[in-house]
């Protein structure tokens, strides 16, 4: 069977990223949608298909699109989102349109001149392939690049089918819920933070909560995954960002990467990205310091050159499950608000749309404990269980 090229970084990034693991965690039954071709060859026989891929669009060593093309798939286009083809791209970089080296096809960005597919970019399509390996989290973006693709699809006449990946956080809910006079692309939907959907039973959700103009006439089809459930932990094989490296980072992201909308820096450009915060501001707090540097996937990273005083919240999945505990942790941010010595410039306006709301900043600013905090998402979390129960493919937590 033939090789990509960007096979071959998958493989890298197997071997060198998500190492050192605690396999007793992880139930190695599971597999992706796309690992059963005949759940889904049949539905692509004799279409034009368009692929919205990355590097975590594989079983094993083989690329989705290699499993395509050596069934006699007729592949026309390809599409990425944020962080681009391979996977490699910093977070909120703009990325071109390419041709890929092995095939030629084109490769259109859904993360560079737009994020929603256009009319001429689906034209000579019948139908569009979404599988891509998400992290669960609402401000992850590759779930509104799916929303996006929905939409196009329904307005252009096209057949989505998304073929499903496990949910690596799929095991609670928490946070706040999104109100919607935030949204952004780091957050489109009314939901809280970990939401525990699977994409294809969020774009399920879509659909049948008519959420986007034109869901009642889009023709999805989900295919699922294999042996997998809500209770079940799974382990990512390729890491789905450049800085979410292994399953400690995938365990800890929703939790500190609150810290991207204040003054804190968490570990982009260190060996512990969302593994660790902190702060040259923060010496009389913390003895653990780290100091950014610019490499791939962080360049010109918070702090760079400087000794940043902080946490190093875990090393291993374990570790971090364990400080975690099911749910959305404050209070590493309440810490370090409490202890930031320019509290009126700790918080930045990205904050809101990570949060969805202004209300946790407030919150925080007044002191208010993480009890209190919590006791404000629950009105709205029972809402939003209540919903998404109607469109679960999986035996629930």
């Amino acid at each position: 069977m033939r090789c990509l090229p960007f096979i071959g970084m998958c493989a890298l990034l197997l071997l060198t990223s998500f190492t050192g693991t605690s396999k007793s965690l992880f139930d190695t039954t599971i597999k992706p949608a796309a690992a059963a071709p005949a759940n889904y060859i049949l539905l692509l026989k004799g279409k034009n298909v368009g692929l919205i891929i990355n590097q975590t669009s594989c079983v094993g060593d083989s690329s989705l699109l290699d499993i395509l093309l050596v069934r006699g798939i007729k592949v026309v286009k390809i599409f990425t989102p944020e962080h681009g083809f391979r996977g490699k791209a910093d977070a909120g970089a703009h990325v071109d349109n390419t041709i890929d080296e092995a095939t030629h096809l084109p490769v259109v960005s859904l993360y560079g001149s737009h994020k929603k597919p256009t009319p001429d970019d689906l034209k000579d399509i019948d139908i569009l392939v979404y599988d891509l390996q998400d992290v669960g989290v609402r401000f992850y973006t590759y779930i509104s690049t799916l929303e996006y693709a929905m939409e196009a699809c329904a307005e252009q006449q096209k057949q989505l089918v998304v073929l499903d990946r496990p949910n690596p956080n799929g095991f609670y809910i928490d946070g706040p819920v999104l109100k919607k006079e935030n949204r952004s692309f780091v957050g489109m939907q009314a939901i809280p933070i970990v939401y525990a959907m699977t994409a294809g039973e969020y774009a399920k959700m879509l659909v049948g909560e008519h959420l986007f103009p034109g869901a009642a006439t889009l023709d999805l089809q989900v295919v699922k995954c294999l042996n997998y459930d809500h209770s079940k932990k799974y382990e990512l094989p390729i890491a789905p960002s450049p800085n979410l490296r292994n399953m400690a980072a995938i365990y800890a992201y929703p939790s500190l990467c609150l810290f991207e909308g204040t003054k804190i820096s968490v570990g982009r450009g260190t060996a512990f990205p969302f593994q660790q915060f902190g702060s040259p501001e923060l010496a009389d707090k913390y003895p653990y310091t780290f100091t950014p540097q610019s490499g791939e996937g962080a360049k010109s990273p918070t702090y760079e050159g400087k000794k940043c005083f902080g946490v190093l919240v875990g090393e291993t999945p374990g570790e971090i499950l364990k400080q975690v505990n099911g749910r959305l942790q404050l209070k590493w941010l309440i810490d370090a608000y409490t202890a930031y010595p320019a509290k009126d410039q700790f918080f930045t306006d990205f904050f809101k749309k990570l949060t969805g709301s202004d209300d946790l900043k407030t919150q925080i600013q007044k002191g208010e404990t993480e009890a209190t905090i919590r006791k404000c998402w629950q009105k709205d979390l029972k809402i939003f269980k209540t919903t998404r129960k109607k469109y679960l493919l999986y035996k629930d937590f």
